[in-house]
């Protein structure tokens, strides 16, 4: 009996090792097909242009992101300039309804830093930043067998708990890229909601593969279909438009 059990924990523990080696050989394949791990850690930052498609209305968007942790979305709502999730290296904020500057709680900054790092993926770090991976197996999305790899970051805090923070990764079978993530919202007013961002028709950019065409709503919710328009790698982005809005 004491032998049966010892040979059950030894197939369990080499089964466990197995599904690890596995999704870091995905992890790598994934980095590798879209322009190798080199030039990824080399990039500082992208400026992608794009069209949001909202109730047939195409609505002009630019999304900003910098290796040191500033971001910035630019919406062109017809001819008005909307900033949302702007974070300057310090302040966390969003234009609000009356385009005023609104500064975000201190509980969902603390959230938005612990992801800066991150760029340009989780992934390409996550051993040395503490973070595990495993495959759950494969799954479907919209008819591409995928494989389903569970990220688990550091926990984070919301109101003062410690709550699970983890992102879904589906990658093509074939192809090794990424065609869906999940991930739960932990700040914002879809807090608590799960975010679901497809991507597909990846095109080289200076040697680095990009999705062009992508799809984000929240599970179980509708989502708004953007077309990129373009691409730049390590773009020179003013750091003023980054700050916070003086008061008038």
């Amino acid at each position: 009996m004491k032998q049966r059990m010892l040979a059950l924990a030894i197939a369990l523990i080499c089964s466990s090792a197995s599904y690890a080696q596995n999704a870091d050989a995905i992890i790598q394949k994934f980095f590798e097909n879209t322009g190798g791990v080199a030039k990824w850690k080399a990039l500082q930052g992208t400026k992608i242009s794009a069209k949001v498609n909202q109730g047939g209305m195409e609505i002009p968007v630019t999304i900003y992101e910098l290796k040191d942790g500033r971001q910035m979305t630019v919406i062109d709502f017809q001819g008005t300039e909307i900033k949302q999730n702007v974070y300057d290296g310090t302040t966390l904020w969003s234009h609000n309804q009356t385009l005023k500057g609104e500064k975000s709680s201190a509980e969902d900054t603390e959230i938005f830093k612990k992801d800066i790092g991150d760029f340009p993926h989780a992934l390409l770090n996550y051993k040395a930043r503490g973070y595990k991976v495993e495959l759950l197996g494969k799954d479907t999305v919209d008819g591409t067998t995928a494989f389903k790899i569970k990220l688990t970051k550091s926990p984070g805090k919301v109101a003062g708990k410690d709550v699970e923070n983890t992102v879904l990764y589906y990658f093509d079978t074939d192809s090794y890229v990424l065609v869906m993530f999940e991930t739960e919202i932990k700040y914002g007013p879809g807090k608590g909601s799960t975010s679901v961002i497809k991507m597909s028709e990846y095109q080289d950019v200076n040697g680095l593969m990009m999705p062009f065409a992508l799809s984000q709503g929240t599970k179980g919710g509708p989502s708004a279909a953007i077309v990129v328009t373009a691409v730049e790698l390590d773009p020179k982005v003013d750091a003023a438009a980054f700050a916070f809005p003086a008061e008038k």
